[in-house]
């Protein structure tokens, strides 16, 4: 392998000591907000002081395959919220309230991007999460599968956030975690942290990406970016030589040491026979 492009960046993961031939270009898709459709900044804007709520759980997992029994829960808490709710649903919905706005299709970078947008309810997947922190936007995470929980649980450690687990969900606990979010401030200032090393790039990730490619290309697979490690046979890269000489030193230790005690107890044991001995004859 010549190059390896990894998304992840060091300011929102485990800093790693990596290869040459590693680069990180996590957040590679993050760019600036663009202006808003009219009507979705009216109604952003509109919404006053107490903000908006973004709800999407992405592309792959559709709004449309939610069972009735959450959306039921959704659809009642929104409700009870102050906000304004901006909803990536496939669908139509019945009964929902006046403060819903439900679309197909929305911007979701350009959303998180507006000041009035307070928390972004998310399905806690990796490009979101990134999106999120690089646009400084606080989350609620309902993660479903794969990295996702994971994702949750550092979006609830890190103050990020919060994280909830579907089949706990009631009514109270979506509008309680919403209401938490959006009223303490310690979640903006969390994110807001967070953001600003991960935007602040010598070159954006795109054109790390780029570059190190171009890289590559032009040295006709840059060898001199490989470990040498790559080139060790199985036997070194399991260290089975080391292991063996170190268990033949530790025989050898064991053996010699074996010996030692050998003679130091024929010569303690054996100056007490004699001694046993003379005290017999003179008896």
């Amino acid at each position: 392998m010549s190059l390896a492009l990894l998304n992840s960046h060091f300011t929102i993961d485990t800093p790693l000591p990596l290869l040459p031939s590693q680069v990180e270009v996590g957040a590679m898709h993050c760019r600036p907000g663009n202006h808003l459709p009219q009507e979705l900044e009216s109604w952003i804007t509109g919404a006053g002081s107490a903000g908006v709520i973004y709800f999407s759980l992405g592309s792959f997992t559709r709004g449309t395959s939610m069972p009735t029994q959450y959306l039921d829960l959704f659809i009642q808490a929104f409700r009870k919220l102050p906000q304004r709710v901006i909803w990536k649903y496939e669908g139509e919905l019945q009964d929902i309230s006046n403060n819903v706005m439900i679309s197909k299709w929305l911007p979701q970078q350009d959303i998180l991007a507006h000041d009035n947008v307070k928390v972004f309810i998310t399905h806690g997947g990796l490009l979101s999460l990134q999106e999120s922190i690089y646009h400084a936007t606080p989350l609620l995470a309902l993660p479903i599968y794969g990295d996702q929980p994971k994702n949750g649980i550092f979006v609830k450690n890190s103050g990020l956030g919060d994280s909830l687990v579907w089949k706990e969900l009631t009514v109270d606990m979506i509008v309680d975690a919403l209401t938490k979010i959006t009223s303490d401030p310690k979640y903006k200032e969390n994110v807001l942290k967070m953001s600003v090393p991960l935007r602040d790039q010598l070159m954006t990730s795109t054109e790390l990406a780029v570059f190190w490619t171009e890289y590559v290309i032009r040295h006709k697979g840059a060898p001199q970016l490989r470990s040498p490690a790559a080139q060790l046979s199985w036997v070194e890269f399991l260290m089975l030589d080391v292991i063996f000489l170190l268990h033949l030193a530790m025989f050898f230790l064991y053996f010699i040491l074996r010996r030692i005690l050998r003679v130091i107890s024929a010569i303690i044991f054996g100056s007490e026979e004699k001694t046993k001995r003379k005290r017999k004859k003179k008896d």
